[in-house]
């Protein structure tokens, strides 16, 4: 078919089937997208020109461009759309995981830390302070047992233990 014989009949094509074709569209695909949906059919058209025979069957060959370029566009939001839901699950998956209040993962690693943090802190101690701590808090002794073991008096032991605490507390609230 001659270039100039193809460009009249396709402004034809154009001008007779552009809104029924519009009006096919949208009822699937929503008004937004049935422009491009025919547009695309019509430029397809025109790429194709030398393979496109314009005859009685081009109204079938258009319905049918449009029905299937609609099912692609309904296909495509439906995989975007799982995969928006998909990475919105991970998301919040992800949230669920490190959330501060519920983590668990958060929790241990605080953990972790305020247990590094304390040990740090204990090695700090005055040597008779570390020893009377470790053996208060660690070993679950009484000031009384500790007392005897280290051969000084529970009055003793208990000023070593304030000592400790006192520190280990000041120490402690600039971490957290």
């Amino acid at each position: 078919m001659v270039k100039a014989d193809f460009e009249d009949n396709y402004r034809a094509l154009f001008r007779r089937y552009h809104s029924n074709l519009l009006f096919y569209a949208t009822r699937f695909v929503g008004e937004v997208e049935a422009e491009d949906v025919v547009q695309d059919v019509f430029v397809e058209l025109w790429r194709r020109q030398e393979e496109v025979e314009i005859g009685d069957d081009i109204q079938a060959f258009l319905y049918k461009a449009v029905y299937t370029r609609s099912l692609n566009v309904l296909k495509h939001r439906a995989v975007v759309g799982n995969h928006e839901e998909m990475m919105l699950a991970i998301g919040q998956k992800r949230a669920e995981y490190y959330a501060h209040e519920d983590g668990e993962v958060v929790k241990r690693m605080e953990d972790r830390e305020l247990r590094s943090t304390l040990r740090r802190a204990i090695g700090e101690l005055p040597e008779k302070c570390r020893v009377v701590f470790k053996l208060s808090y660690l070993h679950d002794m009484k000031n009384k047992d500790i007392a005897q073991i280290l051969k000084v008096s529970p009055r003793t032991v208990e000023a070593h233990m304030y000592k400790a605490l006192r520190y280990l507390r000041s120490r402690l609230m600039n971490k957290v």
